[in-house]
């Protein structure tokens, strides 16, 4: 009798976790990728800023996914992560041609209301690589290992394939789930085989054209993020696409080990060059900020500690995020 009941429990469990689509998180790299690509980023720093980084190289790297934390609680964090540039090509138009590069030109062709509802994230990192300039000028210690932490984030963001596109998560072609697939369960399953060695940081001379250029690039390869998956899936036997593990507590339905690593190979290391393309440009952009701020010295800082107003919001939003007050929804960028 124990034995019927130990059995029927894992039957209802296996049902339950059989119903969802494995994403390791619901959103941009999962915690996992961001938090790698904020640490890696720190070692690309020149000697004049990597003490003061590898001193706050924790915060760095665990508040990366703050933004993600803030984005279905606070008005106006949604669209910072992605751009749905397709929205805004008809015809076989090039979209790159038709939206305007500079923020006001964008609103006065289309309105800062469309803008805001087909995302935002080109204009954001260059508003927040700006953001970070002041602090170095100023000094802020506080706002200076904030803004950086968000702004790999962003930056991360725009290196995504699919937060480039209004199929964002392949619901207009019936993959729905892919988002996840892609940019959470690949790299959680291949990180290891990554080389994280990606050089120095540089400086970039107009950053606003450069993470256009970012954009550009991730679009360009969100055909073969959706056009491969489409064709393994109609290779590959159903029976053995997903599997199921152990999540915490839970039994989850997962994209299978084989089928991961089959999609791996077609996309032949794209993951891979968008994760650690995004660790040298946080490098760089954090690095022209201290530039564009006049190289101020950070060692004058090392000795700095976070002040308590810091902390208290820095906890606050961890409590909101770990007692489920903010709420997280289906992936939608």
């Amino acid at each position: 009798m124990k034995f019927f009941y130990k059995y029927l429990i894992f039957v209802v469990l296996f049902l339950i976790g059989a119903y969802y689509i494995y994403q390791p998180s619901i959103y941009s790299w999962g915690f996992f990728g961001h938090k790698k690509i904020n640490r890696m980023a720190v070692f690309t720093l020149p000697p004049e800023m990597i003490k003061f980084y590898k001193k706050n190289i924790e915060y760095i790297t665990e508040h990366a996914v703050d933004p993600d934390k803030r984005r279905y609680a606070v008005e106006g964090e949604a669209p910072r992560h992605y751009i749905d540039i397709d929205h805004y090509a008809e015809d076989g138009q090039d979209p790159f041609e038709v939206m305007p590069k500079k923020w006001f030109d964008a609103i006065d062709k289309f309105t800062e209301d469309t803008l805001q509802a087909y995302g935002i994230v080109p204009w954001h990192v260059d508003f927040m690589v700006m953001q970070l300039t002041k602090a170095f000028e100023a000094k802020d210690y506080d706002r200076i290992i904030k803004v950086s932490a968000d702004l790999g984030h962003y930056i991360g963001d725009s290196h995504v394939p699919l937060h480039t596109t209004k199929n964002y998560n392949g619901q207009l072609t019936n993959q729905k789930g892919i988002h996840g697939f892609w940019e959470s369960r690949l790299p959680e399953l291949k990180h290891e085989d990554y080389d994280y060695f990606v050089g120095r940081a540089k400086y970039v001379d107009d950053v606003l054209e450069d993470v256009w250029g970012v954009v550009k690039l991730s679009f360009a390869a969100k055909d073969s993020v959706l056009g491969f998956e489409k064709q393994l899936n109609d290779e590959f036997p159903a029976d053995r696409k997903y599997s199921v593990e152990n999540r915490g507590a839970a039994l989850m339905k997962v994209y299978s080990e084989e089928y991961s690593d089959r999609y791996h190979e077609m996309l032949n290391g794209m993951v891979e060059r968008r994760l650690t393309a995004s660790i040298v440009k946080v490098g760089s952009y954090w690095y022209t900020a201290w530039v564009n701020a006049g190289q101020p010295n950070l060692d004058e800082l090392l000795e700095k500690k976070p002040s308590k107003k810091f902390i208290e919001e820095a906890e606050e939003l961890d409590n909101s995020y770990n007692s489920k007050k903010i709420k997280g929804r289906e992936h939608d960028h």
